[in-house]
């Protein structure tokens, strides 16, 4: 009698296992729209003077509100910098305002912290339309140091997606200021 009432128990245990397996599996691959994020970026010529640069927004939907961080990390500094010059896209430059643009000290997010602003660092800004830049003069140099830094845009999206390619170039901060090529930010923001 004992044999059976373990043999019940057990085939009852192995049921209930059976089951919630399926809720079990499905919440580990859970049916979201458009939640595949590719990390595939095209380069169309290949050029080795070509620099990636890390990024992050908010909202890559189309006329959305967006908050894009365009970092300068550590890695990124090899001196330290009186300005940088941002070359913007068509698409971007209309929805660019100085007054909505930013630089500070940031701690980039990751897995398991959010991307903020730990520091804001007053800046001169020039927003030039015409020729489809924009300059930003630290009010002292930005240190070649191992903390890192960001732009900071307040932008709503344009309302075609696609991507969107910003270059940077920076000024030394030696004796001798001498302009260079600090790499590019390629933002992706959707279609649909």
């Amino acid at each position: 009698m004992l044999s059976k009432l373990k043999r019940f128990k057990s085939i009852k245990h192995y049921a209930k296992l059976i089951a919630i397996s399926p809720l079990f599996i499905s919440s580990l691959y859970p049916n979201i729209q458009n939640s595949a994020k590719a990390g595939f970026e095209v380069q169309w010529y290949d050029n080795d003077n070509f620099k990636k640069l890390r990024w992050y927004q908010t909202e890559d939907r189309k006329s959305g509100r967006n908050k894009i961080f365009l970092f300068l990390t550590s890695s990124d500094r090899k001196t330290g910098l009186l300005k940088v010059n941002i070359k913007v896209p068509d698409g971007f430059i209309s929805k660019i305002k100085e007054k909505k643009v930013s630089f500070c000290k940031v701690k980039v997010g990751g897995f398991y912290e959010k991307t903020k602003c730990l520091e804001n660092i007053p800046v001169e800004i020039e927003l030039d339309k015409k020729n489809k830049s924009l300059d930003i003069f630290p009010e002292s140099p930005i240190p070649s140091d191992k903390n890192n830094y960001a732009i900071v845009l307040k932008v709503t999206n344009p309302n075609r997606g696609g991507l969107y390619q910003f270059h940077s170039f920076g000024q030394s901060s030696g004796n001798v200021p001498v302009s260079f090529y600090l790499g590019s930010w390629t933002l992706k923001m959707q279609s649909i």
